[in-house]
């Protein structure tokens, strides 16, 4: 089986017919002809083992569970701007259990207002907050003062905001439950120790990275293959003294969100990819910018290590840049 583009058949089509007409049955002839002329060009497609597969179906899974907790936290802050401010700053996000079931257990201000520090850490407790040391602080936040909404509008918003609560508490433990399972699938996978060592990919991105790369090394012959799917690489157009690089926009834009996530969380557990960044940043248009020449690069270092099978290694890595950079 051949996977080919279909700008590729559009643009073929000139060379059998100038007139613009086609059908089924002409673009059928178009695909077999280029199949015959260009096999040496295609790719053919082998399909990833049953592991990989259903990786990849969790990993979609779990991306629309993190954009519909996304959606669902920004509406319940909305709803709490309304009329109870402080239960958005009691904890640090309202999207943690433990801040969900205080909406859902003080819904209003004026429950919050008369909670007890013994009651407040009784209830940290019985939802076991993981920083008790931090519950002093919390509990100060709470009886900061707030602008006070009126008994109207802490009536019509407080029932709002206790299903919203509800419907988020069902989300993030389906969420969490996702994760789970997807670390699980991860750890069997026979690449599960290349990408694990990778800075920064965490219990998601790593598993995200490893379904967008497959099981088949030969489905991304070159670095440069898998860096134009996942759209880190710009497109130069060249003639002459002309020349113009573009946005790429033609690629998988999931797998260019995961790489730009992951040049963003490298930062701050790889020294490399923290001085790289900082030297792109002032040649780039903006953070998004620089994050995708960032991502282009480990693009490239992961490629290497999967078809070699090996292991990150930052200080193998920074012997190697050390190296090309001595003069001759």
């Amino acid at each position: 089986m051949y996977v080919i583009p279909p700008a590729v058949i559009k643009s073929a089509r000139g060379r059998y017919r100038q007139s613009g007409a086609r059908t089924d049955q002409s673009d059928a002839e178009v695909i077999a002809d280029e199949v015959r002329t260009n096999r040496g060009q295609l790719q053919p497609w082998r399909p990833d083992s049953p592991l990989t597969r259903h990786m990849r179906a969790q990993v979609s899974w779990v991306r629309q569970l993190t954009h519909m907790v996304v959606r669902g936290s920004n509406q319940l802050r909305a709803v709490l701007l309304r009329y109870y401010p402080a239960g958005l700053n009691v904890f640090s996000d309202v999207t943690t259990l433990i801040g969900l079931a205080f909406i859902q257990a003080y819904p209003t201000p004026q429950m919050a207002a008369k909670l007890s520090y013994a009651d407040f850490r009784a209830f940290a407790r019985q939802h076991r907050y993981p920083c008790p040391r931090k519950l002093s602080k919390n509990y100060a936040r709470l009886q900061q003062s707030y602008a006070e909404a009126t008994p109207e509008t802490v009536q019509v918003f407080q029932g709002v905001a206790v299903e919203l609560a509800q419907v988020l508490e069902g989300l993030v433990r389906t969420k969490n439950r996702g994760l789970s399972e997807l670390e699980r699938m991860y750890k069997r996978h026979p690449d599960y120790a290349l990408f694990k060592s990778l800075p920064g990919v965490g219990r998601y991105l790593g598993p995200a990275l490893l379904v967008k790369f497959g099981d088949d090394r030969e489905r991304f012959p070159q670095a440069s293959s898998v860096q134009a799917l996942a759209g880190t690489c710009p497109v130069t157009d060249k003639s002459g003294k002309r020349k113009v690089v573009k946005f790429r926009y033609s690629c998988d834009r999931e797998f260019r969100d995961i790489a730009q996530n992951w040049a963003l969380a490298s930062r701050s557990e790889s020294i490399w990819a923290n001085t790289y960044w900082l030297n792109i940043r002032p040649h780039c248009d903006s953070d998004s910018h620089a994050y995708r020449c960032l991502a282009n690069r480990w693009l490239g270092i992961v490629w290497t290590l999967w078809q070699t099978h090996q292991e990150y290694d930052e200080s193998y890595h920074m012997q190697q840049l050390a190296q090309r950079r001595k003069p001759r």
